[in-house]
């Protein structure tokens, strides 16, 4: 079942964030939009490439009102130690939460019971807590951050044009679509 749509579930975890640990529930979702990114594991081999290049991206989308945050099933204090020891990770802003109890990951739906261990997927949510984008990839298949912009800026396009949609490879100021009867079958 999709979580398109679908309300952010119930969730409280512990966090590190910028030297500090600090709590996160399903209420730090609302109010904005948000990405939250699940991975696999600290101290791998794919996982701080992508992270690494979520933080590149990082400004541009807190400059589109985004909050990141990044979840694998390590501890806080996992990715505290990662951060300090990684010189991709240490360059790494956004929130990084902890959730050693799968709850987040299996309310995502991503969770890999068997391994423990979450898929890599990605998630984008609007201001009320509602789920928006999602993607999800294989354990061996790195994401590219940079997709993230214009998914984010059509999200919003349409949340704040109803009756309009954004067409395949929208950009920001290109023309869009209202669906009616005129365009069916001349698209």
């Amino acid at each position: 079942m999709s979580l398109i749509g679908k309300e952010v579930l119930p969730f409280k975890a512990q966090a590190y964030h910028n030297g500090k640990f600090i709590e996160v529930t399903e209420e730090n979702f609302k109010g904005q939009w948000s990405i939250v990114c699940f991975y696999p594991a600290d101290f791998t081999f794919v996982c701080p490439t992508e992270l690494e290049d979520l933080q590149n991206q990082y400004a541009a989308l807190k400059e589109l009102g985004v909050e990141v945050y990044s979840v694998s099933t390590d501890t806080h204090f996992t990715h505290k130690a990662w951060h300090d020891s990684s010189e991709a990770i240490g360059k790494v802003t956004y929130i990084m939460i902890g959730d050693p109890s799968h709850t987040i990951s299996r309310n995502f739906d991503v969770l890999i019971e068997e391994e423990g261990v979450a898929n890599r997927g990605t998630f984008i949510i609007d201001p009320d807590g509602v789920v928006q984008a999602i993607e999800i990839t294989a354990e061996g298949i790195g994401r590219d951050a940079s997709t993230l912009i214009d998914k984010v800026k059509a999200a919003q396009y349409v949340r704040n044009h109803p009756g309009e949609v954004c067409p395949a490879k929208w950009k920001e100021g290109s023309e869009t679509l209202k669906p009616s009867l005129d365009l069916v079958g001349k698209i």
